[in-house]
């Protein structure tokens, strides 16, 4: 709960520096740009070309409260992102949003095996990404760098894995499992992760979001990941009795010790169903006992957010101060798959003294 005097209003956050770690790229483009994608690669499948129209078709449609219903909406974005020019295009537009809302630091995900029905290979899939983000980047006061993501119910990660090993210094920081998670286990992907291991890379995997605690264990105990992708249900391993008190079970206990990395996105869990609303999502709770938590946007088009308004919403539901916001910025810079000493920068030449300017 918030010690400080003024609540931060939306405006305000905005204005701060912000840290994004689990954004997905297919699923953050602007409803006009999938309209003009659509109309130069002959894409004929979408609801309506109308912008407005499009962007409230989306948020709807993900509103379904399951994960497959909420994931069926990407099949319109991944069908406009199947060129050179569009993955460009798609990705320096992000670039630029994310840094029009204050973010300095991003690490945003997109799955290479989706977007080859053009004819791209899946290294050109990655170039023509991070040279997106190279031109949204140029001019603005924010690092965007890739997480290339392995769909869990295909046979790829190994390849994707190899992949994100082999552009590691060119832009991409880690590798990452998602899909649906009912039937598909973190641990079919084993020999991606351990190529990981083996090569001292970076990854995090979807886990604990429609599926429980089996899903989280497998991901740490089996797979060893670095962070966990929404990571929500841990909550069920924590029993608060009357009075507020909590007592932790032995996974929870293992993901608070250790300091994993939970990457929240709130918004879209309330719409997979994974919480009941943001005054009752498991952030608070979880918050209050010192979880390694972070604030994400997921699928900022489905979901209709930025990370500002994530937060902002935080402040409306837990009555969150600038203090918490920094400990939860902090808490990501610390999280991310950079280097330390860039990691350290940020926080003590950006961070800090961006909060410090606004809460002072």
């Amino acid at each position: 709960m918030s010690t400080d005097l003024a609540r931060p209003t939306l405006e305000q956050i905005r204005r701060a520096p912000k840290v994004l770690l689990h954004d997905h790229l297919d699923g953050g483009l602007r409803p006009g740009t999938v309209v003009d994608l659509a109309a130069e690669d002959g894409y004929d499948r979408l609801p309506t070309t109308d912008p407005e129209e499009l962007g409230r078709w989306f948020r709807e449609n993900a509103d379904a409260g399951s994960l497959p219903r909420y994931l069926s909406t990407f099949a319109h974005t991944v069908g406009v992102m199947q060129t050179r020019s569009s993955l460009v295009r798609v990705a320096r537009e992000c670039a630029e949003d994310l840094a029009a809302d204050g973010v300095v630091y991003a690490e945003v995900r997109f799955a290479p095996e989706l977007h080859l029905e053009a004819g791209l290979s899946l290294d050109e899939v990655v170039e023509a990404v991070q040279e997106g983000y190279r031109q949204g980047c140029a001019d603005a006061p924010i690092e965007v760098v890739s997480l290339l993501t392995a769909m869990r119910h295909a046979a790829r990660s190994l390849e994707i894995a190899e992949l994100a090993v082999r552009h590691r210094d060119k832009g991409v920081v880690g590798f990452d499992i998602a899909g649906a998670e009912a039937g598909y286990p973190p641990s079919r992907h084993l020999a991606a992760f351990q190529h990981m291991q083996r090569e001292n890379g970076h990854f995090t995997i979807h886990a604990g979001e429609a599926f429980g605690l089996p899903s989280i264990w497998e991901a740490l105990q089996e797979c060893h990941a670095d962070r966990l992708g929404h990571g929500v249900r841990i909550v069920d391993d924590v029993s608060v009795d009357t009075k507020g008190h909590a007592t932790l079970g032995r996974l929870a206990q293992y993901v608070r010790d250790t300091r994993i990395p939970l990457e929240m996105c709130p918004s879209s869990n309330v719409q997979t169903g994974a919480a009941p609303s943001i005054a009752e999502h498991p952030i608070g709770l979880l918050r209050r006992l010192q979880f390694r938590v972070t604030v994400n946007t997921d699928n900022r088009l489905m979901s209709g957010v930025s990370l500002s308004s994530e937060l902002a919403a935080l402040v409306e539901a837990f009555d969150y101060g600038w203090g918490d916001l920094r400990w939860l910025t902090i808490n990501a810079m610390k999280s991310a798959f950079i280097p330390f000493d860039e990691r350290l920068a940020l926080i003590e030449d950006v961070i800090k003294p961006g909060y410090a300017a606004l809460s002072g």
